[in-house]
């Protein structure tokens, strides 16, 4: 395997140039399930070459339940500076094992305790709460999706803003964004240099939300009064994985594009653009982290195998 077997861990960093220029260059639409997948592909490449190198670092311990034959010095070969870097990937993939474990946890406890909030509430897609604390979200489920807003925020918000919002949040559980967000948050999770990635996703995925708003009640400018509005009085959303209008970020950035003409769709920029060469690079790194992963399996498989005693 070689040096190969780490570059996907370091393979990410390709892709920063793009988690940039997505936000200001692509349609909302395309940057979100650009980022996403690259996103997604990383983290796996990365977690499973972390996963290849631990193995070799397992077998060196003493009293360790591997086979005797994964500790032998053609094993240890494959790996470069397999003493350090085996033992320190043990307590690396378990940070990652655990950190994406509590993000799922969290994620499906907040839904649940929504839901279960919810259940003397008329079966509505719009949910409104009596509540004196301003906040708005969409919150997906099996069987119902919801737009969930409280009395306090809908107060704050003339009907046309309303209508914004409500727009907005529909459009979120459509898109299921909720996906978007708790896969690239999954993927931060697995690989650090991951989270210029998820910090973009979760602003393209709200200027998508803006855009079908904004196609939806036939304003830019009402949309982007109702997101300044909310933004001043709401704490935002239960858990990042969850989308709403006022979401944590740049809402500056937001009212700002709403006022500004309608993104252009394109399903592909130019390579001889800035946008079109981080694209390019982007997946570059991508398909690169991809076949040196895939690469290290193939190559650690036959090796184990061939040192399995019979």
């Amino acid at each position: 395997m070689g040096v190969f077997v780490f570059l996907p861990l370091v393979l990410p960093l390709s892709a920063w140039p793009i988690a940039r220029l997505a936000e200001q260059r692509l349609h909302p639409r395309t940057a979100t399930r650009l980022l996403t997948g690259v996103a997604a592909v990383m983290a796996v490449c990365s977690t499973v070459c972390l996963g290849l190198v631990m193995v070799v670092g397992t077998a060196q311990l003493p009293g360790n339940p591997l086979p005797d034959g994964w500790s032998d010095p053609e094993v240890r070969e494959a790996v470069p500076y397999d003493e350090v870097a085996g033992k320190a990937a043990i307590p690396a993939l378990c940070l990652v094992v655990v950190a994406c474990g509590r993000t799922l946890w969290r994620h499906g406890r907040v839904r649940r305790r929504a839901h279960r909030a919810l259940a003397g509430l008329p079966d509505r897609e719009v949910a409104v709460l009596p509540d004196q604390v301003p906040y708005a979200y969409a919150l997906p489920g099996r069987r119902r999706r919801r737009v969930v807003v409280t009395t306090a925020l809908l107060d704050c918000l003339e009907p046309a803003e309303r209508r914004a919002l409500f727009a907005h949040e529909r459009a979120h559980l459509a898109a299921q964004h909720h996906r978007y967000l708790l896969a690239v948050q999954l993927a931060a999770r697995a690989n650090p240099f991951l989270r210029p990635l998820r910090t973009a996703v979760s602003y393209t995925a709200e200027r998508w939300a803006d855009e079908e708003a904004a196609n939806a009640v036939g304003s830019r400018r009402t949309v982007a009064h109702a997101i300044g509005k909310a933004a001043l009085v709401s704490r935002g959303t239960p858990v990042a994985t969850l989308a709403g209008l006022a979401a944590p970020g740049p809402v500056p950035r937001r009212v700002a594009a709403l006022l500004g003409p309608a993104p252009a769709v394109r399903s592909w920029p130019s390579v001889f653009t800035s946008v079109g060469l981080a694209v390019w690079g982007a997946a570059a790194g991508t398909a690169a982290s991809a076949m040196s992963s895939a690469n290290s399996a193939v190559t650690m498989v036959l090796i184990l195998h061939a040192a399995t005693p019979l």
